[in-house]
């Protein structure tokens, strides 16, 4: 299927792809747990076809920035045809269409046949833009909304019109821009910065909209963008824009859900011992996807970390309350 597709491209053969993009009924993905979002371009098949192995908890079919204009229009067949294979995917798959006036709407209205979990809308300005957009989209898509114009960004607490807009993105090299911003500001121990990331946190939640920041475009400076995820973790961020796999994997382990975590390893621990009464040492969970002796190895070695953490805590807890009650003897 994959040489296949390659070959159509290589001969610029749009509409033998657009033949194989056909309507599909996809089991849409409602969770909105995600931590890392990976940027893919839309028309780079070789990137597309790793979909499944990717760690990102959400993948970003990019059709806008990235994408030559010669190439937006196989983009939006292959991401037709990749949807259509992933029917079912433990991943959120969001698409980013063009801006509204650059074709997104006609983007929007292709897209409906096959069914993304998320439509990602760049540079939106207002209520009205808000509201045509839901009037366009099928019902059961979610609409995640990028914040990269000072319009948007001043009607910000305005957007969220109904319970199917569940995303904000922050765009912030965008915003600066057309704010008229430096961009030397985007810097981690700047006050500006400071209050952008902060007020946007604080909206969206206030709203009950997912907020994710903003893409370090320095993907090879990995010590950089640890700090930074210091940084929005502090703030009270969960979600991080990425455009490389090693970003993705900084993201997890920063963002992590502790108690989640917990919960799936003890799962993992029960299912292969279960399992392994019957000589079955490896075996697909609908759930917890492929499940082996390492996978149930490595939940072991957490569960022990989490238990040895806990011991830790509280003969700290207890030295502590020993001091306090030495010091009050007097």
């Amino acid at each position: 299927m994959i040489e296949k597709l390659q070959a159509l491209y290589d001969a610029r053969d749009l509409s033998a792809l657009d033949a194989l993009a056909k309507p599909t009924y996809r089991e849409l993905n409602h969770s909105n747990s995600f931590r890392s979002a990976l940027m893919l371009s839309a028309h780079n098949i070789k990137h597309l076809s790793k979909i499944r192995s990717l760690e990102a908890d959400c993948i970003v079919l990019n059709l806008e920035d990235g994408v030559a204009p010669s190439e937006k229009p196989f983009a939006l067949v292959l991401c037709a045809i990749f949807l259509k294979e992933l029917q079912k995917c433990d991943k959120k798959l969001v698409v980013r269409v063009n801006a509204l006036d650059e074709g997104g709407y006609e983007e929007i209205t292709y897209l409906n046949q096959f069914m993304p979990d998320a439509i990602r809308v760049p540079k939106i300005k207002n209520q009205k833009e808000v509201r045509d957009i839901l009037h366009l989209l099928n019902e059961g898509i979610e609409l995640h909304l990028s914040i990269e114009t000072s319009e948007g960004w001043s009607n910000l607490s305005t957007l969220a019109l109904n319970k199917r807009v569940t995303a904000f993105y922050l765009g912030v090299l965008d915003l600066f821009a057309d704010m008229g911003l430096s961009q030397a500001l985007i810097e981690k121990n700047n006050p500006t910065l400071h209050y952008i990331l902060t007020h946007f946190l604080v909206t969206s939640k206030a709203l009950g909209v997912k907020p994710v920041s903003f893409a370090y475009q320095e993907y090879k400076d990995l010590e950089g963008f640890r700090e930074w995820l210091e940084l929005e973790k502090q703030m009270g961020y969960d979600a991080k824009m990425c455009i490389s796999p090693s970003q993705v994997s900084l993201v997890n382990e920063a963002f992590v859900d502790e108690q989640k975590e917990l919960e799936r390893a003890q799962v993992i621990v029960k299912l292969f011992e279960m399992h392994q009464e019957e000589g079955i040492t490896g075996f697909s969970d609908e759930i917890y996807g492929f499940i082996d002796e390492p996978i149930y190895k490595g939940a072991l070695a957490l569960l022990k970390k989490y238990e040895e953490q806990k011991d830790e805590n509280t003969q700290i807890c207890t030295t502590r309350c020993d001091t306090i009650k030495d010091s009050m003897c007097w």
